[in-house]
């Protein structure tokens, strides 16, 4: 048995920040009281106390030698598949003999499905909305918009009962569709009751950023009624979730696939996106982390995506093997099938 390690982005809100202790909190309590985990820490990689490695560092002097990380994270882009197993790495670096499995992130997960329908619920008033926009952070990888995508779909697959007409994705940053895109479609569609459904599990910038974008729109569009609803908090059912992952990644749970990496930009040469494969990862500099004050490191703490033999378009995700360390140990990772899985351990392609 592990240690679980929760591993959050960080945040500039101090709101959503104190929500993430607070959940670390709730699940070392129901961890302890069942005896699921040896021990409950967690950590962000930047902007916010505490640091990771202040985390990693409170259970290595408590004696824990095996962490197993479960980011916190629901659209798996590049913290989840490049920062924060980079972060695991200059862990083991900095604590010799540190072994880290790496749990999957949350993603559309059922779970996270009824806590979306929770909210809409409760935010609902006598008169059901027409329409939903459920909205996402954004990012630059297409594998991580898309599962919004099939977010949105089984979402809308689950709430026609209520009277949802349609659910449509949008970004608050970074990727198209905007908020402001998302609704026009929606209006176009004849939707004249709109609730924004923030894709989030803490309050934060972004989820303060949604409350503006649609105030802005609404303004300009007097004939449809636009409100946000809460993100999805700290609850017990999150609890339920990540234990979930943890066992999954500590050997104890169902077989599972390893973290997304059948469309991951980062071994997949998909068209437009061909200069990332192979390419190096870092970890996140937090503030309150020595090694902020040297930047980037010029050493190979990085995620290796390396070229796969015999293949120009597949590369090995080899940090991404949810076994590492301890350092000069032969690398292994878990396998429970062909490529990925959990059921047992084998040495890692050379």
């Amino acid at each position: 048995m592990s240690a679980l390690l929760i591993v959050g982005h960080g945040t500039r809100d101090d709101e959503g920040a104190e929500q993430f202790r607070a959940f670390v909190r709730r699940v070392e309590r129901r961890a302890t009281r069942e005896g699921v985990a040896d021990a409950v820490a967690g950590g962000f990689i930047e902007l916010s106390p505490p640091p990771l490695k202040d985390a990693v560092a409170g259970l290595v002097d408590a004696g824990h030698r095996n962490l197993t990380a479960v980011p916190l994270i629901l659209l798996a882009a590049g913290h989840a598949k490049g920062d924060i197993p980079a972060a695991l790495a200059r862990e083991r670096e900095r604590h010799p003999g540190l072994r880290t499995r790496l749990g999957r992130p949350l993603g559309p997960h059922p779970v996270i499905l009824d806590l979306l329908r929770d909210r809409l619920e409760e935010h609902a008033t006598d008169e059901s909305p027409d329409a939903v926009l459920l909205v996402g952070r954004g990012t630059t990888d297409p594998d991580a918009n898309a599962d919004l995508y099939r977010a949105a779909r089984l979402l809308w697959e689950t709430t026609r009962h209520l009277g949802v007409r349609e659910v449509e994705p949008a970004f608050v940053s970074l990727a198209e569709p905007s908020v402001a895109q998302g609704l026009d479609r929606l209006r176009a569609l004849g939707a004249r009751r709109v609730v924004a459904l923030p894709f989030f599990l803490f309050p934060g910038v972004l989820p303060t950023r949604i409350h503006a974008q649609t105030r802005e729109w609404a303004d300009r569009h007097e004939d449809t009624a636009v409100t946000v609803a809460d993100v999805i908090g700290d609850c017990d059912a999150l609890v339920g979730l990540v234990l979930e992952r943890y066992l999954e990644a500590d050997g104890r749970g169902p077989a599972a696939p390893g973290m997304n990496c059948d469309a991951c930009v980062y071994r997949i040469a998909l068209p437009g996106f061909e200069a990332r494969v192979g390419q190096p990862q870092h970890p996140h500099d937090h503030p309150d982390d020595p090694a902020h004050a040297h930047g980037r490191h010029d050493h190979p703490l990085h995620h290796a995506h390396q070229a796969a033999p015999g293949s120009a378009r597949l590369a090995r995700h080899a940090a991404e093997s949810p076994v590492s360390g301890p350092e000069g140990a032969q690398p292994t990772v878990v396998g429970g099938s062909d490529r990925y899985g959990y059921a047992r351990e084998r040495p890692a392609a050379p």
